[in-house]
């Protein structure tokens, strides 16, 4: 069993770009900002319980792992920077933490690192769990409405939020609810640790507008760019700043010319 995905053709002396989309999303989130890079093979791919890969259940962040290892296997890339928004960003940072071979780099966007803090740990627990049963049991544009209240969401305006409830609105509740609980905060372990030990190339982009994770990538080891006038979907509220950050990391971290 393997992911869902989407491969878009490059040059073959770059490394592939492997892009992990956010909660309820699903492998287009990125393309309109990897459709920049077209030097570089990209992976566009479907998380377990979106997409395509809605049939696919997982237990933990290990099973997330070793699917990425095998999706990876099967479309024969061996040398890869890994790209992710929030969901998406903690699966690449715990990923990354495995030491992965082929690994070359990892960017992340609004992406969490773990807590430290075990009343923390179960408030989130709770709370995820909460959010679990409103998506198996409500309709999905109900769930939503409130889901994009949080104050992590609040620089959207009420169009764009309007138009997000309705876009995530197209999943299936009860797969969305298994992931959540299967990669809670919760349950991620706390990487700081590991990430202050690897060598490995490591970029934080996030919105000028979303000071929860700017304050949290300033607590990490980690070369970090504010992306202009937006929140915490910057991807999706500014694709052009960002590809133009892409970019500008690829060119300077692989010393090669786009």
């Amino acid at each position: 069993m393997i992911l869902a995905g989407t491969q878009r053709k490059g040059q073959a002396d770059k490394p592939w770009l492997v892009f992990l989309h956010g909660f309820s999303g699903d492998r287009r989130e990125w393309q309109l900002p990897g459709d920049y890079l077209a030097a570089y093979p990209r992976l566009y791919l479907d998380l377990p319980g979106h997409g395509e890969s809605a049939h696919i259940r997982v237990n933990d962040f290990d099973d997330v792992s070793r699917l990425l290892n095998r999706t990876l296997f099967s479309y024969n890339i061996l040398n890869y920077w890994l790209v992710g928004y929030s969901l998406g960003g903690r699966i690449a940072l715990y990923h990354a933490c495995q030491r992965p071979g082929g690994l070359q780099g990892l960017i992340v966007e609004g992406a969490h690192p773990g807590l430290s803090d075990e009343r923390e740990r179960a408030i989130r627990r709770a709370s995820d769990a909460r959010w679990a049963a409103r998506f198996r049991q409500e309709p999905l544009a109900t769930v939503f409405a409130d889901w994009y209240q949080q104050p992590v969401f609040a620089s959207l305006s009420p169009a764009q939020r309007e138009q997000l409830v309705d876009l995530r609105s197209r999943n299936t509740g009860i797969t969305l609810a298994a992931m959540l609980q299967a990669t809670s905060l919760a349950e991620q372990p706390d990487l700081r640790a590991a990430l202050a030990e690897s060598a490995l190339p490591f970029f934080y982009l996030y919105g000028e507008q979303d000071h929860k994770f700017r304050d949290i990538a300033r607590q990490l080891p980690v070369t970090q760019y504010e992306i202009p006038y937006a929140g915490h979907n910057a991807h999706r509220e500014n694709p052009v700043a960002v590809a133009e950050r892409l970019a500008q990391i690829l060119r300077l971290s692989t010393k090669d010319t786009l």
